[in-house]
């Protein structure tokens, strides 16, 4: 059951993003609004014995996320479209290998690690990809455990999850040239997060929609724990034929906050980022194989979210690699090979639901509409110096724009847009409100001029430290960020920029 991944993640993801910002189209995955042609069905989860909080731990190595993440919560009554996965070139896969990744923890003993871009020699370095900062640069991972292991596909997956500074570091390509680490593309997000990217840092894995590749794994530790079903969503990726070209339905939608590049190409109705799900009525009853009857369960309960495109198999879900997992032990197996082309059938993706519930049973619908007005607003550059002395760096891990030591004040501006959400889903419709909120320390400003065309549709003038402005958002806006040093040393600034409902 082969699996072929492809396109260069940071390239397809910013492409599309810039591509779909000036999109009118809308997707609300919590309403009943739908861009489609197809026809909804409405179907009863049934109910299933919720679990004590105090028996999870949210927010670690075994149970990443927050227990309000998309990931480990479940829809209540959802509402399902009527188109289904089309068949491919094979059969479906739910396996390790070369496109899923390994999971590796970290400790306070590890030594860090320097992984430099592909293309590097002994006398030149090359940076790594970083989106966040919309260039490159040389990674230091400030604790890097023993045994890393890339998948092998070209992919090259790995995560490290790093318990003291709660980050898990995800890699594209990653791969050990002549005893140096080097890697195409870097993201990072926390590990106690929603596990998707956020609006302003809208890249925070190596998987297509910008999050971690072991975001939704079935984890080793999970596969032999008794449980009748895995206690979170999974993760799935889909082809050409079943994915969403753009046109009129969303190449994605939230929660993802990009999708792969050349999306032309899709001739599907799913966007990536969407939930699939079996219905409950699907009978399970003939599925002998453990295993499978646990995922199959599983998806009728928290379904899997399309995370990647894939080339020639009609869906994938991914094991995490090392855990022994296998479907068909004894060679090629008929019949499970027609129970997996069943669940293809039967697959469906969740368009709205009445509500959506955690581990324990608490409704966590309004933590997931708070994460569809999150900040906007990145301080990523580039930047350029109007006048003063001091030189700046942008910190991905804070999001904050810093100023070195200076005496005199120092201004730089970025008229560039840069800093304006690419999520397609998250830009402001025009006449509605948001507000402008800067943090900054050692007497740094910050100033937001909105334009729409050629007219200056709103000016907050500096703002410092815990000031802001709330105004209508015009049609077509375009930001340009002026920020200005303290002058008593080191300083730094950033903002939030967010929608208000």
């Amino acid at each position: 059951m082969p699996i072929k991944h492809g396109t260069q993640p940071i390239l397809k993801a910013v492409t599309l993003a810039v591509a779909l910002l000036a999109s009118t189209v809308s997707y609300n995955a919590l309403a009943a609004t739908v861009v489609s042609k197809t026809s909804l069905s409405v179907f009863t989860v049934p109910k299933i014995a919720t679990v004590s909080t105090a028996t999870i731990t949210y927010g670690d190595y075994l149970r990443p996320y927050a227990a309000s993440s998309l990931w480990n919560s479940r829809p209540v009554n959802p509402v399902f479209s009527a188109y289904a996965i089309p068949k491919n070139i094979y059969f479906p896969s739910i396996a390790t290998g070369a496109y899923s990744t390994g999971v590796f923890l970290a400790s306070a003993t590890d030594r860090p690690m320097t992984v430099v871009g592909r293309g590097s020699t002994d006398t030149t370095t090359v940076g790594v990809a970083d989106p966040d900062s919309g260039g490159s640069r040389v990674i230091t991972i400030p604790r890097w455990p023993a045994g890393v292991l890339p998948a092998s596909g070209t992919d090259g997956h790995a995560d490290i999850v790093d318990p003291i500074t709660k980050i898990v570091h995800s890699f594209w390509q990653l791969k050990q040239i002549n005893g140096r680490w080097t890697a195409a593309l870097y993201s990072w997000s926390k590990l106690d997060g929603t596990g998707w990217a956020d609006p302003a840092h809208y890249y925070q894995g190596a998987r297509a929609v910008g999050i971690p590749a072991s975001a939704g794994l079935i984890r080793k530790h999970e596969i032999k724990d008794g449980m009748p079903i895995y206690t979170h969503a999974l993760a799935i990726s889909l082809p050409h034929n079943a994915l969403s070209n753009g046109v009129n339905v969303p190449a994605y939608i939230f929660p993802a906050t990009s999708a792969d590049g050349t999306v032309s190409n899709n001739s599907g109705a799913i966007p990536e980022g969407a939930l699939m799900m079996l219905p409950p009525s699907f009978d399970s009853s003939g599925i002998a194989n453990a295993d499978l009857k646990k995922i199959v369960e599983t998806l009728k309960v928290y379904g899997a979210y399309v995370v990647d495109r894939n080339t020639g198999t009609p869906f994938a879900m991914y094991v995490e690699n090392d855990s022994g997992f296998n479907l068909m032990p004894k060679g090629w197996d008929n019949t499970i090979a027609n129970q997996l082309d069943q669940i293809r059938a039967n697959l469906r993706q969740v368009v709205s639901a009445q509500d959506w519930v955690g581990t324990d049973g608490k409704s966590v619908a309004e933590a997931i509409k708070a994460q569809q007005r999150m900040n906007i607003l990145s301080m990523r550059g580039p930047w350029s110096k109007q006048y003063g002395t001091a030189a700046v760096t942008y910190d991905t891990e804070t999001q904050t724009l810093w100023f070195g030591a200076t005496a005199t004040k120092t201004v730089y501006a970025n008229a560039n847009n840069t800093g304006l959400t690419r999520v397609n889903w998250a830009v402001p419709k025009a006449g509605t409100y948001v507000n402008f909120t800067v943090t900054a320390t050692g007497g740094a400003t910050l100033r937001l001029q909105v334009s729409s065309g050629n007219v200056l549709a709103f000016d907050s003038k500096e703002l410092a430290n815990g000031q802001s402005m709330r105004f209508l958002w015009p049609a077509n806006g375009r930001v340009t960020l002026i920020a200005g040093s303290g002058t008593n040393g080191v300083s730094s600034v950033k903002a939030d920029l967010v929608p208000i409902p």
